[in-house]
C-alpha cells in the first residue's frame, strides 16, 4: 500500500491512507542505507513496515518536512517583538528549497502602530510576498488566512510563541492544541509542539505544525550564491562588473549603486548570511566536501554500499586465503 507520513514519534511512523491510520517501523535494509524519513514523506508500506520511500515532489530539512506546497512564516507583532532578521532566515531558507512563501503576522489584537504595519507591507510586499495579518485570539483575518491555505499542503514555521498552535486551532477548532504564554522576562515562547504533524483542515487542505526554532544558519552554501536568495538583488545582480562580487564593497556593484532602494533589515540580513556562508567557503576549501554515499543502484535496485575501508578489509581477507591454499597446496 501507499501512504503519507502523518507524524513520526520515537521509532514509529503514522501512515494515513484513505482517512485509516497505520503504526509502523521501519525497515531495517533502510536503516543501514540511511534514508531518512520525514514527516510528509510518501511511502510504500505493509504488514506494519515502511518498505520503500517514493520521490519527493519538495524537501527542507529544517523544519523536516516532505511534500509541501508552500511555507507559511508566523510571525508575532508583539509578544515577543518582531524580529525581521529571523524573519527573513525563514524567507531565504524556503526560497533556497524553491518552496514558495506565505507571511503571517500574528497577535493583531495586542495592538501596533499603523506604520509599524506599512513598514511590513512595503518590504515584503514589493518583493513579492503574500502578507497577512491575523489575531488567532479575536479570530480576525482567519477567513482570508483560510482561503490562501484552500487545497494546499503547508508547512507552518517560525519562533516559539508567535501563536502557530493558537492559529491552527482557530482554523480547525476540534484540533485542541496546547499553547502557552510568552515569558515576560525572556520575551519569547516555549515549545509546545514537539514534533511535525500533519493537520487536516478539509479534504483538500492540511497544515504541518512544526516546533519553533531559530538558530537557522547558510553555513552550507557558497557567498557567491547568497544573493540569489534576495528578490530585491536578482534585477541588479546581472550587471555587477564581477560575476562572484558580493556586493559589500567591491567595485562596480550594480546593487551598491541602488542599495537605497534595498531595504536596511535586509541588507543586514545578507551581510550576516554572507558571513556564514564565508565560513562554509573556508571548511570546504580545508576539509573537503566529498562524501561517500551509503547506497547504490544496480539493475534498478537499491543496494547498501560496502565502504571503501570495509571493501580493502574483504580484500585483504580474500588475499590472505589465497596465499593459504597456494601454500598447501605446495606443501
Amino acid at each position: 500500500m501507499e501512504g503519507q507520513i502523518y507524524k513520526i514519534h520515537s521509532d514509529f511512523y503514522y501512515v494515513q491512507k484513505d482517512n485509516q491510520l497505520f503504526e509502523c517501523k521501519i525497515r531495517e535494509i533502510l536503516k543501514k542505507q540511511q534514508i531518512k524519513i520525514v514527516t510528509g514523506d510518501f511511502v510504500e508500506f505493509g504488514n506494519g513496515v515502511i518498505l520503500k520511500v517514493l520521490p519527493r515532489k519538495t524537501f527542507i530539512p529544517r523544519p523536516a518536512v516532505a511534500n509541501v506546497d508552500q511555507i507559511v512564516v508566523v510571525s508575532a507583532l508583539k509578544q515577543p517583538d518582531l524580529d525581521f532578521k529571523q524573519l527573513n532566515r525563514y524567507i531565504a531558507l524556503a526560497k533556497y528549497y524553491k518552496i514558495p512563501v506565505i507571511l503571517c503576522f500574528n497577535k493583531e489584537d495586542l495592538g501596533f502602530e499603523q506604520n509599524s504595519q506599512d513598514k511590513i507591507l512595503s518590504i515584503y510586499e514589493n518583493i513579492g510576498y503574500i502578507t497577512i495579518f491575523t489575531s488567532a485570539k479575536e479570530k480576525r483575518g482567519i477567513g482570508e488566512f483560510r482561503n490562501l491555505l484552500k487545497g494546499k499542503i503547508s508547512a507552518l514555521c517560525g519562533n516559539s510563541g508567535v501563536g502557530k498552535s493558537s492559529l491552527i486551532n482557530a482554523l480547525n477548532p476540534n484540533v485542541h492544541l496546547k499553547t502557552k504564554e510568552v515569558s515576560e522576562k525572556l520575551n519569547r515562547g516555549t515549545h509546545t509542539t514537539r514534533h511535525c504533524e500533519i493537520i487536516a483542515l478539509d479534504n483538500n487542505t492540511a497544515i504541518v505544525d512544526t516546533p519553533g526554532f531559530s538558530n537557522v544558519k547558510f553555513d552550507f552554501l557558497l557567498p557567491q550564491d547568497v544573493d540569489l536568495l534576495f528578490n530585491e538583488m536578482l534585477e541588479f545582480r546581472k550587471y555587477c562588473k564581477y560575476g562572484d562580487c558580493l556586493h559589500i564593497n567591491e567595485d562596480g556593484c550594480e546593487v551598491l549603486k541602488h542599495i537605497e532602494e534595498i531595504d536596511e533589515t535586509r541588507y543586514q540580513s545578507y551581510t550576516e548570511f554572507v558571513a556564514e556562508a564565508l565560513v562554509y567557503k573556508e571548511h570546504v576549501k580545508y576539509n573537503g566536501k566529498k562524501k561517500e554515499s551509503a547506497q547504490k543502484i544496480s539493475n534498478n535496485k537499491t543496494q547498501v554500499k560496502i565502504s571503501e575501508k570495509k571493501r580493502q578489509a574483504s580484500r585483504n581477507t580474500k588475499k590472505q586465503l589465497i596465499y593459504k591454499e597456494i601454500d598447501e597446496h605446495e606443501n
